[in-house]
């Protein structure tokens, strides 16, 4: 695995590149005194400057005024910890945040870890996956620096038969950081897809190492093309995709779009922990492209036809066939007729 430019940040402890972030950002456009900063920030004057060309090279811009000091003027649309974890307000996820350039798969790097004793709430975040994966083994293209591929590692106190909710519970986090930043209105397709107008937007991938009756980490992973090009896709896809900026018409802002993400992921997880599955199942029936459709459910050498009647606890979804016979399946492909 190759991981490159690795930043971490964890216990919302803040950076001195942090806490001048927030500081510039609190006073928009404002021009600071780098004695300010310096005494804000309890460093010299000459460590102010170290630390602002720091920034200068990760792309953000900062004007230096000279006998005034400095002038927040843009942040960069780059998926860094640094960023992102900047105005973040949450409770579990984004407790820490690892941010690389490169790396094979998020899920890969999340469960490695999670096994070397991550905190739950870990977000893994990587402008380029090498070889990002979807459902059943399918491969997931990642064009650099245009989507977001990301994972969450959770440690959900709860038997591994109920892991399968967390899907949905994903599902539903995607689809309100959508609404939100895109002002657009996503639909669920069971069991994993987020579709615009029919089109494939973003993709969940959720993994998990488990005993018997014991979980000890589910990694939620989450792909979203945000801001990729109509040529970018490739040729052979299975179904038709599409991006945030395809549907809007104009990009979308990534950080903003990641933060709006994780903080619903926050809220979601942590009603899920105080109130179970009920609510979410509700949610992600609202928004389900299949819910009262006919559909054919394809899986291994077999298929099953019928209307959907909804999804059970474990998340399978049930069909009413077309002798009234119910019918409960629990992995496949669907297909609305």
């Amino acid at each position: 695995m190759k991981e490159t430019d690795l930043y971490s940040t964890g216990d919302r402890k803040p950076s001195l590149e942090q806490g001048m972030l927030e500081l510039f950002r609190g006073r928009k456009g404002d021009v600071i005194s780098g004695e300010e900063l310096g005494s804000a920030l309890k460093v010299s004057r000459t460590a102010v400057w170290k630390h602002v060309k720091n920034l200068l090279t990760q792309g953000y811009r900062i004007e230096s005024i000279p006998s005034r000091g400095y002038r927040f003027v843009a942040a960069p649309d780059v998926l860094t910890a640094l960023e992102l974890t900047s105005g973040l307000q949450t409770k579990r996820i984004g407790c820490q945040i690892t941010s690389v350039h490169e790396t094979e798969s998020t899920n890969l790097l999340a469960f490695r870890l999670a096994d070397s004793s991550a905190r739950e709430g870990t977000v893994v975040i990587a402008e380029v996956q090498t070889g990002g994966k979807g459902r059943l083994g399918r491969h997931w293209e990642s064009p650099p620096e245009v989507n977001l591929y990301c994972s969450v590692i959770l440690r959900p106190p709860m038997s591994p038969v109920r892991a399968p909710q967390l899907t949905f519970l994903s599902a539903v986090a995607v689809a309100r950081a959508i609404e939100e930043v895109a002002r657009l209105q996503p639909k669920i397709k069971w069991p994993n897809d987020i579709l615009l107008n029919g089109h494939k937007v973003a993709g969940l991938l959720n993994e998990m190492s488990a005993e018997t009756d014991t979980i000890h980490c589910v990694v939620l992973g989450i792909g979203v093309n945000i801001n990729m090009l109509r040529e970018q896709f490739p040729s052979d896809l299975r179904q038709p995709a599409t991006s945030l900026l395809l549907e809007k018409g104009i990009p979308v802002n990534r950080v903003d779009f990641t933060r709006a993400l994780l903080t619903s992921l926050d809220v979601l997880y942590d009603d899920y922990l105080s109130h179970g599955f009920p609510a979410i199942r509700e949610e992600w029936l609202s928004r389900s492209t299949v819910l009262g459709r006919t559909v054919r459910v394809s899986f291994g050498n077999g298929e099953t036809e019928g209307v959907v009647t909804g999804v059970d606890n474990d998340g399978a979804l049930l069909l009413a066939r077309g002798d009234g016979a119910p019918e409960r399946v629990l992995a496949g492909d669907v297909t609305i007729l």
